[in-house]
């Protein structure tokens, strides 16, 4: 119901307005579009103000607060991924706690420890260096504390699993693969 006709018929039990002539009617009309109109803009406030319901200008501005941007390509990622931001503090600094926190930024990475001082950073089902990793690397080392050295392993084909793969050379030829295409054909 528009705010016209809510008007209307707030006024119409009075019996002292003629709700159709123009003079009356035509400044309800115009009084109720100037309310519809500032319904629609508190709503879209209401909506971007919050990280769960964000879809546009809000998720950017909360994005802007961040020294890097998330890695995410829809409105539900990227308030998730800002979300993931907001709840580093103090005692985030766990493994599963950085885990979540880089998950949640839309980064496919796991960190594992691999020595005192040390982490190891790995792209689970991603052969090879996965694509953006400069942006990517900024971001986990954003996240990680700065205290650790941070080493990246990369998954590769092995010669084993070449061996497995290919009956003979002729077969690599055949597909016609370049190195880096037969290094990351690990599936």
């Amino acid at each position: 119901m528009s705010y016209a006709q809510y008007l209307r018929e707030l006024l119409a039990p009075l019996r002292v307005y003629d709700l159709k002539a123009p003079f009356n009617g035509g400044e309800l009309d115009v009084q109720g579009a100037a309310l519809d109109g500032v319904e629609a803009a508190l709503e879209e406030i209401q909506r971007e103000m919050s990280l769960t319901t964000a879809e546009g200008w809000g998720l950017e501005q909360m994005a802007r607060l961040f020294a890097r941007r998330p890695v995410a390509d829809e409105p539900r990622a990227m308030g998730a991924a800002l979300a993931a931001l907001l709840r580093i503090s103090g005692d985030s600094f766990t493994l599963a706690a950085i885990n979540d926190t880089i998950a949640g930024c839309g980064v496919a990475a796991k960190v594992t420890e691999s020595g005192a001082g040390t982490v190891t950073v790995s792209f689970p089902g991603v052969a090879g260096v996965p694509v953006g990793f400069e942006e990517l690397k900024k971001i986990i080392e954003d996240i990680l504390p700065a205290h650790l050295a941070v080493q990246y392993w990369f998954w590769y084909l092995t010669w084993a699993e070449l061996e497995e793969k290919f009956a003979c050379w002729q077969d690599i030829e055949d597909r016609n693969l370049t190195w880096a295409e037969l290094e990351t054909s690990v599936n």
